[in-house]
């Protein structure tokens, strides 16, 4: 077994595997697996959310570990058709019901435009309060919103999930995070795979000797960020598992930083975004 992934504090306390698995698209039937192999490989992070689709085979693929669950982080979020304090607290039960214990619990879009994402802010705080989870974030959230939940509550999450990439670097939202004590996690580290092509990239990983996708992944670690990449495949999960056993030269590190083109490579606006995926019908 590899080493285990590196941790971080919270601003609640807790610890956080800095790099985790995010399990989107995993395909169905076979994730239990995946997590076992990620576990051997060193990962103690998982990343799922109502809307992936997955939550029970989380939960099942957890009761088939060979280590202690207290070992293990595992991070849901708020499916996008459950806003509201009311709804918020049912869609957390339904997630509890099908993985179990959960470590972290994120809004996953704030909606602005339904004005409840308030409610639900409300709402997780109250499940952090009655210890039903441990942490409580968001995710795609701007400073403004963030501000307002935290004017309302007194209570700052401890994380901000957001599209995060070479090519994307959210340089406002992690300075702001900064300066709040919260941890800006990158959701698509590896854009999908379209910055591996980028030839600086290339350039890099030929220089010492690395994949692309470890080179972008190392860039993420040392910058201090919380990355969640996929993987399907044993081979694909310890080669990006792998970015904890080099460091890149500052000098690598800046021709990263400049590949910064501040445009979102998903096209989803947090300000604009809607949905009602995830409705738990009463």
């Amino acid at each position: 077994m590899n080493n285990i992934a590196r941790t971080v504090l919270m601003r609640d306390g807790a610890s956080i595997p800095q790099m985790g698995l995010g399990v989107m698209y995993v395909p169905e039937g076979t994730l239990p697996e995946l997590m076992r192999e990620a576990v051997n490989v060193g990962y103690r992070h998982f990343d799922t959310a109502t809307v992936y689709g997955n939550e029970a085979e989380v939960g099942e693929g957890l009761r088939s570990l060979d280590i202690d669950r207290n070992d293990v982080f595992v991070t849901t979020k708020l499916p996008d058709g459950m806003h509201g304090y009311d709804q918020a607290l049912r869609a957390f039960d339904a997630s509890a019901r099908a993985i179990g214990k959960i470590d972290l619990y994120l809004i996953h879009w704030p909606q602005p435009a339904k004005e409840l994402y308030g409610d639900s802010w409300r709402a997780l705080v109250r499940l952090q309060e009655e210890g039903r989870v441990r942490s409580i974030g968001v995710a795609n959230f701007t400073p403004d919103l963030i501000e307002r939940i935290a004017g309302e509550t007194g209570v700052y999450p401890v994380i901000n999930q957001v599209e995060l990439h070479p090519r994307f670097q959210q340089r406002n939202v992690r300075e702001y995070n900064g300066t709040k004590g919260i941890l800006t996690q990158a959701w698509s580290p590896l854009e999908h795979g379209l910055v591996l092509t980028n030839e600086e990239i290339i350039d890099i990983a030929k220089s010492v000797k690395r994949s692309p996708a470890q080179v972008v992944l190392r860039w993420h670690l040392q910058s201090g960020l919380v990355v969640i990449p996929k993987a399907a495949n044993t081979r694909h999960l310890a080669d990006n598992f792998a970015a904890w056993d080099f460091e890149l030269s500052h000098a690598d590190m800046t021709r990263i930083s400049s590949l910064d083109q501040n445009q979102s490579s998903f096209g989803l606006d947090p300000m604009t975004y809607e949905s009602e995926r995830g409705r738990i019908e009463s």
